[in-house]
């Protein structure tokens, strides 16, 4: 039996490096050395000055030489300790845990991720959840950049009723970053259906929309309410706004020849902008000024890699990245900052786009030099039909158009794939960096 199966065990991982757990280990055993000494000192005393009856001459062994009865005391005092440090891990410290997961996995799994590598994730909705699901279990040094231009569903009502930044798109992503999916994480995600009496009221809202919005209440600041939700379910790494303002998507449209003279030029808010159903010539915010979140910033500035995508790209990413302070950052970072395209295309928005189209769109909003790497899905499936409508992106070695380089890498989920899975997209990612 090598090293490597016997530090599998779970009582020997007590032992492995990292957990900073041994100094205090032996701090304990040193403790009790010094409590044993002082036991011995005293049974010498009695010993040697006092009568004891002749039955503890065969007790304590008298008949054996010195070295032995030592070596059998010593043994036994070591197997104690095993046994009884064995048994602690096992009935007590098992017994704490709120999954299957052993505590001493856990503990290694947080000391290990706390140290991993500092990555910034902009985008929202799915893809970016997808993104976070995955990079959560090899680093909790994770800024997630979400977009505040979101005005469709639950999230757009609350924003017109209340006056707040919309909740969805963070929901996502504080319950993706969750450490594990318990019944708190589930009911972050839970959505009321229609009253018996057939009333709007809670109908479409998610619970963890709400629970934001009660926070931010509570709190004084939408901020501060991602920061106490994130605790709530123990959400790894930070969850922040690109901008606190409250900012408008707009779109501007390309005119087929054949397309009829009443068809719209323009749309304002990121749920109308798919509905059109004509390409897409380029994106803005209004207003078109409005500050970059501090934290944001400075996240982009100290990171190792930034990452954009997957997600949808016109009304996920660019929101992000059409914030002024946002694309300076991504600029004047030292991080390389890699753009994920989409394993498919998105029904009244990329319809129709190839790999060089996804790129040249967004370098056209965000201008060329800022995007190093592009990580491409190579594994493309012929044998099922994707949904009506979606059509899977090509692999390309490179683009004339653009001077990042293509990554090629399997990164589709098997089970639906024209989506990205967790772990593979997680697994590319970190590769740019090692």
């Amino acid at each position: 039996m090598n090293l490597k199966s016997l530090l599998d065990h779970p009582a020997l991982r007590w032992l492995i490096p990292g957990l900073s757990l041994k100094r205090w280990l032996l701090l304990m055993l040193f403790g009790m050395v010094l409590i044993a000494l002082g036991a011995g000192y005293m049974v010498v005393e009695v010993y040697r000055k006092g009568s004891v009856p002749s039955v503890f001459y065969y007790l304590t062994l008298q008949f054996w030489p010195r070295w032995l009865r030592a070596v059998l005391v010593g043994g036994l005092g070591m197997g104690c300790m095993l046994m009884g440090f064995y048994q602690f891990n096992k009935s007590l410290l098992n017994s704490v845990r709120e999954d299957d997961q052993p505590l001493v996995e856990k503990l290694w799994q947080q000391r290990i991720t706390s140290q991993g590598p500092r990555i910034v994730a902009i985008g929202g909705g799915h893809g970016l959840a997808a993104l976070l699901r995955g990079l959560k279990k090899k680093t909790t040094n994770i800024t997630a950049i979400v977009t505040v231009a979101d005005d469709g569903g639950s999230s757009g009502r609350l924003r017109r009723d209340f006056g707040t930044l919309p909740p969805g798109d963070f929901r996502m992503c504080i319950s993706a970053l969750a450490d594990d999916e318990s019944l708190v994480t589930q009911l972050f995600q839970y959505r009321f259906g229609k009253s018996a009496s057939g009333e709007n009221g809670l109908s479409g809202h998610s619970f963890g929309n709400l629970f934001i919005l009660a926070m931010a209440e509570l709190t004084g600041s939408f901020e501060k309410a991602l920061l106490e939700s994130s605790k709530v379910v123990a959400s790894a790494g930070r969850i922040v706004p690109s901008t606190l303002q409250d900012v408008v998507l707009c779109a501007e449209f390309k005119m087929p020849v054949d397309a009829e003279r009443t068809a719209p030029t323009q749309a304002r808010g990121e749920s109308s902008i798919g509905q059109v159903g004509l390409p897409i010539e380029r994106v803005w915010l209004e207003p078109n000024d409005v500050p970059a979140f501090p934290e944001a910033r400075r996240a982009i500035l100290n990171a190792e890699l930034v990452v954009m995508g997957p997600g949808s790209l016109f009304t996920s990413v660019m929101p992000n990245v059409l914030v002024p302070g946002i694309v300076e950052a991504l600029r004047e970072t030292q991080a390389k900052c890699v753009y994920v395209c989409n394993v498919a295309t998105e029904r009244g928005e990329t319809d129709q786009f190839s790999l060089e189209d996804h790129v040249s769109a967004l370098e056209k909003h965000i201008g060329k030099g800022i995007v190093d790497f592009v990580i491409v899905n190579n594994h493309v499936k012929d044998s099922f039909e994707p949904p009506v409508g979606v059509t899977i992106v090509q692999p390309a070695a490179h683009i004339q158009t653009s001077s990042a380089q293509m990554v090629l890498v399997d990164v589709v989920d098997d089970a639906t794939p024209w989506r990205h899975d967790a772990t593979k997209l997680a697994e590319a990612v970190l590769n740019l960096l090692r």
